[in-house]
């Protein structure tokens, strides 16, 4: 089954961007995934093909339109599900950004794809979610733009998830969009090289990853820890887990909490006792 991603955007000319090349562009190629845009704009129903407004009770900048972004979104979901239920075989062509995407079952029935909306008021993305939309048929990205999106959009479509790339503010929805995607992309099979690739990484167990080395052995005065030259894999598998420990500590607090917190709690789902717990 190919991975769908579908961009409701202002700017469709942006992808897919960085994502036509290297592992994700190769991967666009052979059909392990598919991009398609969609230009807001075209829902507008003025000659001016406006898209955005001032804000309701003054301030600075412009809002997106809710029935604009509406009509954006329904006409996707409308739409019969993209490339669900099969994979590319032979004589199919790989699908480009923009191509129409084949039709099969609709995205409104069970099992369609999620719909992200990217804005700074959303939830922080994390690496469990990246692998739950990487595990399913695609997504839909609602690409936000000056001073964001007409709540009520979000009250009339509850299915939207809103979602945030982190504590930053860019000037739109389409960088974070070009991250969550190169995030799942990866992710799908085939795609990197090595299948342990994307399991020994910051914040797939909840930690950050170890420090990582390579040759030349010395390099400025500084060396290389002897342990990972010893060729013990089981001192150096300890060295990493604790490296990955007390750098989360140390770097990221808030993920150590969140680790210790995971860890202490037993299969019941009770909370034991912090009794002993590291960092407290």
């Amino acid at each position: 089954m190919t991975f769908a991603a579908t961009i409701l955007t202002l700017y469709p000319e942006m992808f897919p961007g960085p994502l036509g090349v290297s592992l994700a562009g190769r991967a666009l190629e052979r059909g392990d995934w598919a991009c398609e845009t969609v230009q807001i704009r075209d829902f507008a129903t003025d000659r001016h093909r406006t898209v955005d407004d001032t804000p309701a009770g003054g301030g600075a900048g412009m809002v997106l339109k809710a029935d604009v972004l509406a009509r954006a979104l329904d006409s996707v979901l409308a739409k019969p599900y993209p490339l669900q239920g099969r994979a590319l075989g032979e004589g199919d062509a790989a699908p480009v950004a923009g191509d129409p995407l084949p039709p099969t079952p609709s995205a409104e029935g069970e099992g369609g794809r999620p719909v992200l909306a990217m804005t700074p008021r959303g939830e922080p993305i994390t690496q469990a979610r990246i692998r739950e939309l990487a595990a399913g048929p695609g997504v839909v990205i609602l690409c936000g733009r000056f001073e964001g999106f007409d709540e009520r959009l979000f009250e009339a479509r509850p299915q939207i998830e809103q979602v945030s790339l982190g504590d930053v503010v860019l000037s739109g929805g389409e960088p974070a969009a070009l991250a969550i995607l190169d995030a799942c992309i990866r992710l799908l099979p085939g795609v990197m090289g090595a299948p342990s690739s994307g399991a020994e990484e910051s914040f797939e167990e909840g930690l950050l990853e170890y420090p990582q080395y390579t040759r030349p052995v010395e390099w400025e005065g500084r060396r290389i820890p002897e342990v990972l030259r010893s060729g013990d894999h089981a001192k150096i598998a300890a060295w990493r887990r604790q490296r990955s420990e007390d750098d989360t500590r140390s770097r990221r607090p808030d993920l150590w909490e969140r680790y210790c917190d995971a860890r202490d709690r037993p299969a019941s789902g009770a909370q034991r006792k912090d009794v002993g717990r590291p960092g407290k």
